[in-house]
């Protein structure tokens, strides 16, 4: 689930996250209801649903627990609006190969988001996918962009409806490990790497890394390779134009190399990095009082979900600074989630019309953790300045952007646990000295599934 953005006035927006965020950011519960009140004013529904009484739907994503948590209560809004019932069921990353399973026992969801645009133009390749109704287009033309929208298209016909973004360029940091070492917030991945080192030596692990879920990984090669190769060669590799032994992969790993070729600057070493999920890379950062397992954890927006499940204030005891420039531009890389119809029913286009209202993500921008494409969502919806100022930077990029380079691919390379691009990073954080073979392998795996 990730979109790159241009760099240019782009990642100047998003650059200035950090300074502008953090100044008068207030702490993760800034702004929120208290249990049995509605944050802000109350208003009025902005999009007409059906009356659906009786009408059973099953609804599939990846998200588990806080993520999974919000969106039901998304689906519980509709619920209440149309009087159907709704089954949300979490799956695995492969989301095609659960979906194939589903629809050859002649039992598929009637919705599902879909993370990567690669999925979706298979999915609809395999005619899985209906193409959304008059009232669905008619929502998301209003609240979106041409961008979003061509993205959630293929061969000129609609099929997705992009309701959940990510801004994946973001390094966030434990305060006190950083106060404690008098390191402050890197602009150049150089001084990234030296204050790294600086936080080494004040005896806390500067870096903790979410190594057993490979997609990590792979947002920690795009970013480095977005910045330092340029966004042409981003995009000819997206598309296997140029061979993943381009001597621009090479540099690109190299300089990944320099971190993960460093085990006292990786929380618990390549070993530890690659036993630890992503959530726990980040709650390890922001618990243990003057001795985190990590001061520092790279992901997107949604970190502060995790940030969420510990004692941490995003503002106070967690901040954050943009992922630092690798060449001339910091990377802007962000994610989404398409939701499609699998089923050519009433209930199905009434969800994917709902899921294109700001009635929808409104809900899930007030629990936090969530970034939407949605230009209709009153930015105030969001619980803290820093997902605010994160979410402004997103809509005000327009469609100066592009999905990221794993999530073009096909699955079974860009998106599979344990396979293509996932398993060979992993192997390379294990042993980061190996970039040719790295290399070859990533080749050998592309090859393959473009094939394919």
């Amino acid at each position: 689930m990730r979109t790159t953005l241009r760099t240019g006035r782009t990642a100047v927006v998003f650059a200035a996250i950090g300074a502008l965020a953090l100044a008068g950011c207030g702490d993760k519960d800034d702004d929120k209801a208290k249990p049995g009140e509605s944050k802000g004013k109350e208003t009025a529904a902005t999009v007409q649903l059906p009356k659906l009484n009786g009408e059973k739907l099953e609804v599939v994503a990846v998200w588990t627990g806080p993520e999974q948590e919000n969106f039901t209560k998304v689906l519980k809004e509709f619920e209440k609006r149309t009087g159907a019932s709704v089954t949300f069921v979490p799956t695995q990353d492969a989301m095609l190969n659960y979906l194939g399973t589903k629809i050859a026992g002649g039992q598929p969801p009637d919705v599902a988001l879909l993370q990567q645009v690669g999925a979706l133009q298979q999915a609809v390749q395999r005619k899985w996918v209906k193409p959304l109704g008059a009232e669905a287009k008619a929502e998301l033309a209003k609240n979106f962009t041409k961008g979003w929208q061509d993205l959630g298209a293929v061969g000129g016909t609609q099929y997705g409806v992009y309701f959940k973004a990510a801004s994946k360029s973001l390094i966030w940091y434990n305060a006190k490990a950083f106060e404690n070492a008098g390191a402050g917030e890197p602009k150049t991945w150089k001084d990234f790497l030296s204050t790294a080192e600086t936080i080494s030596a004040s005896g806390v692990t500067p870096v903790s890394v979410g190594g057993a879920d490979g997609w990590t990984l792979t947002d920690w090669f795009e970013n480095i390779y977005l910045s330092q190769a340029g966004p042409e060669k981003y995009d000819q590799l997206a598309k296997h134009q140029i061979k993943w032994t381009d001597p621009s992969v090479k540099t690109a790993l190299t300089t990944l190399g320099e971190l993960f070729g460093k085990p006292n600057l990786i929380a618990g070493g390549a070993d530890g990095a690659l036993q630890t999920e992503f959530p726990a890379s980040v709650t390890q950062t922001f618990t243990g009082g003057e001795q985190p397992k990590g001061a520092m954890v790279f992901e997107g927006d949604f970190v502060s979900v995790n940030i969420a499940q510990t004692d941490a204030k995003i503002g106070t005891d967690a901040k954050v600074f943009p992922f630092p420039a690798v060449g001339a531009e910091p990377p802007v890389v962000t994610g989404g989630d398409a939701a499609v119809a699998l089923k050519d029913s009433k209930g199905a286009q009434a969800l994917l019309t709902f899921l294109a209202s700001p009635d929808a993500a409104k809900i899930w921008a007030e629990s936090g953790g969530f970034i939407s494409p949605n230009k209709s969502l009153d930015i105030s919806a969001y619980p803290n300045p820093v997902q605010r100022d994160i979410a402004k930077a997103l809509i005000a990029a327009g469609d100066t952007f592009r999905f990221d380079m794993s999530d073009q691919m096909p699955q079974s390379f860009g998106g599979t646990p344990g396979k293509g691009e996932w398993k060979a990073l992993q192997d390379f954080l294990k042993n980061p000295k190996n970039v040719a073979g790295t290399q070859q392998k990533l080749e050998s795996d592309a090859a393959k599934a473009y094939k394919s």
